[in-house]
């Protein structure tokens, strides 16, 4: 995991979808670290003792390999990944905040994508994934040592989802709902470059995952 400084950033674009809107200023109080990548088939497959993935190599799926992204995870799959997680390695991970995602995409900048670069340089997505994931870390990583915030798989955030940011925490902190519907970031492979966006955003009911749905992990630091 990579520990993150904190920091204030301007969240959200005015320039995109309505649920994007509109930009509001945040500080990341607290310290925490994220996963350098998403969470792996391996690593998946290490704590949950099974693979979900729809590129593992099933009837009519090709095998993108273990150091590929796990997929086909919902949110509460991940929940109860966590749960495991914890219990075997005595330490408290959680997926991000919602605004600590993009604080950690953007890496302390304002720009499109997360990364620096061409999308192309940053990202797997629907003009270059041959139709499916790839290992992790294959594309450059962003100012603070993330890869694959861009593309390759969706990424659930911990955050209930509101269809705009009139509301919305400033510290950084998980937006709490009903928690209906949950967030999703960071486009896919099978995303257009629209989908990849430092601040583009959907919304995932949480019993269900897709073959380009994945995560990354988070920690809050002392």
């Amino acid at each position: 995991m990579v520990a993150l400084p904190v920091g204030s950033f301007d969240m959200g674009s005015n320039n995109g979808e309505a649920n994007e809107k509109p930009v509001h200023r945040v500080t990341i109080a607290q310290s925490f670290a994220i996963g350098k990548t998403e969470v792996t088939q391996g690593q998946w497959k290490a704590i949950m003792g099974n693979n979900p993935s729809h590129f593992s190599g099933g009837l009519l799926a090709r095998n993108c390999g273990e150091d590929c992204p796990v997929e086909n995870v919902s949110w509460d799959d991940v929940q109860e990944f966590i749960k495991k997680l914890d219990a075997k390695t005595g330490k408290q991970y959680r997926l991000p905040s919602e605004a600590e995602w993009e604080y950690a995409c953007r890496a302390g900048g304002q720009q499109k994508y997360c990364g620096r670069g061409t999308l192309d340089n940053v990202a797997w997505d629907f003009r270059n994934s041959g139709d499916m994931t790839h290992p992790v870390a294959q594309k450059q990583a962003n100012a603070f040592g993330l890869y694959d915030m861009s593309g390759n798989v969706w990424e659930w955030v911990e955050d209930s989802w509101h269809d705009n940011y009139n509301g919305a925490p400033t510290d950084g902190s998980v937006w709490q709902g009903d928690g209906m519907k949950r967030v999703l970031r960071g486009g896919s492979w099978n995303s257009k470059p629209q989908g990849t966006l430092a601040t583009y955003r959907i919304m995932g009911k949480p019993a269900e995952g897709d073959h380009d749905v994945g995560f990354r992990l988070a920690k809050t630091l002392p």
